[in-house]
């Protein structure tokens, strides 16, 4: 696990705590604004992933030789 892979998904779950506080408190800005910090958190989580099958694959390879 790489460290985009980590602050991704600690974005996702912040950014779900701060959806459901906005949607509790009626707080429309709020639960939009978690809704986005999921989607970075997404987005940063998938390229940390992408980021690791590289160095797996990478590593197959060199160990086939």
């Amino acid at each position: 696990m790489n460290k985009h892979q980590i602050e991704g998904r600690v974005d996702q779950a912040a950014g779900k705590a701060k959806e459901v506080a906005g949607r509790v408190a009626g707080n429309e800005n709020l639960e939009a604004e978690g809704r986005v910090d999921q989607a970075k958190g997404k987005a940063q989580s998938g390229y940390g992933d992408a980021k690791e099958n590289v160095k797996d694959s990478a590593r197959k390879a060199i160990d086939k030789l």
